[in-house]
């Protein structure tokens, strides 16, 4: 726990927002596309991507210091996975002999993590707190279970920054719309493997809060591409007035 001297010193310290989107696109790169040619219904599902993500994430973005995006499928590799994870790549490229594994992690994962990785540390350098909103989307049925709300916030529990954020953040998007079901670490908990997990053990709790955001693909509009532009704007608004009172 803080002492009432470094809470009010890290309250004085300016708050930069980074945000990011680990699945915002079922691209595949061309020597792989042999290997997938059986695969494209497949890719245009939720394995292949988090549908309506990176147009939430564009919105969001205006309010960064830093944002970095990925349109390349977690069928190749998942962004939001550790090294070593199980999941980290998919049926497609598990089978692929090491040499290639290694290609698809030098070319594509680690520069994207390690980017965002590197701009978050200079930013506490400079004696900035961060905060990380990483854009996803889920489906609204995973094995016959609906899922009970439209927004989920996920977060660890034990870091008082991420909590006091994801609390506010609910907040303000119930006043802003109180029928918006929203509910923390659901439908996935914070604390499982994912990229705001590892940044937490890189960062400490008065620096750092990484938060995903995740946004029911039941709320999806037109070719269900994008999100409706109330809920947008909601999300967007409301983001900003929670980082306002940190």
């Amino acid at each position: 726990m803080m002492s009432p001297r470094s809470a009010r010193e890290n309250e004085r310290r300016p708050t930069s927002i980074v945000v990011s989107c680990e699945h915002g696109g079922n691209d595949v790169p061309a020597w792989l596309r042999p290997r997938f040619r059986q695969l494209d219904a497949l890719l245009e599902t939720h394995r292949g991507f988090d549908r309506g993500a990176l147009a939430l994430f564009g919105r969001l973005e205006r309010h960064a210091a830093v944002s970095a995006w990925s349109t390349t499928s977690r069928l190749v590799i998942d962004l939001n996975r550790s090294l070593g994870h199980p999941r980290l790549f998919s049926e497609a490229t598990r089978p692929l002999q090491r040499e290639e594994r290694e290609r698809i992690v030098r070319e594509h994962y680690l520069p994207y993590r390690q980017r965002i990785e590197e701009q978050i540390a200079t930013r506490i350098a400079d004696g900035q707190r961060v905060l990380h909103v990483s854009v996803h989307s889920f489906v609204a049925v995973l094995d016959g279970v609906v899922r009970e709300a439209e927004i989920g916030l996920l977060y660890d529990p034990k870091r008082s920054l991420e909590r006091q954020l994801s609390l506010e953040w609910r907040r303000q998007l119930r006043a802003g719309d109180p029928r918006l079901r929203v509910r923390m670490n659901y439908p996935y908990k914070g604390v499982s493997d994912g990229f705001t997990r590892y940044l937490r053990t890189r960062f400490d709790d008065a620096s750092y809060a990484g938060i995903e955001l995740e946004v029911n693909q039941s709320q999806l509009c037109g070719e269900r591409t994008s999100f409706p532009e109330a809920l947008g704007a909601l999300i967007e608004r409301s983001l900003v007035a929670a980082r306002a009172t940190l």
